[in-house]
């Protein structure tokens, strides 16, 4: 595969650590520029729930965002995830959890604040996996499905997604 016969390239657009997000938004725009290509961002937590569709009806995807936050995202089982409500920043017990279906926890968060997310789905949920990181091949499903349905943007105008203004604690 050769950059120059790319439709489009995938990114993914955060939320996470401040470098690593951005330093993902900037090569992708470089490549792009170079290739003249249009980008597809892709959600960070979006890519944690794809590793793990199917285990439950709800994917709750949690990552530690240090300062004793997380950023969490809720998502709906199927061949390709699907939002369930915004992606949020905030303590690991402000989390709202709106289902009362059978929910599957992913994501760092899960390690560092398991107790405190465990009660905030109960009985609901089925269970939960810390070890796993946004990866590549979660992403593939995510950004095809972008890219059917025209979700593009121009690399000038690609943006991280932080969901975090203050970066110091």
């Amino acid at each position: 595969c050769k950059l120059g016969g790319l439709d489009a390239i995938a990114f993914g657009r955060g939320p996470g650590a401040f470098t690593g997000v951005r330093l993902a938004t900037s090569v992708a725009q470089g490549l792009a520029f170079a290739v003249d290509v249009p980008l597809i961002p892709v959600s960070s937590l979006a890519v944690l729930a794809q590793a793990v569709t199917g285990k439950a009806d709800y994917i709750a995807a949690v990552m530690d965002a240090r300062m004793g936050e997380v950023y969490f995202g809720l998502f709906r089982s199927g061949a390709v995830v699907a939002h369930a409500g915004a992606e949020t920043v905030s303590a690991p017990a402000a989390i709202s959890l709106t289902t009362a279906a059978p929910c599957f926890g992913v994501g760092s968060g899960w390690g560092c604040y398991a107790s405190i997310l465990r009660e905030k789905c109960g009985a609901n949920l089925a269970g939960y996996e810390a070890g796993y990181y946004p990866h590549a091949r979660d992403m593939v499903p995510l950004a095809l499905g972008s890219l059917e349905r025209g979700e593009l943007v121009r690399p000038e105008d690609a943006a991280p997604v932080y969901l975090r203004n203050r970066v110091t604690g």
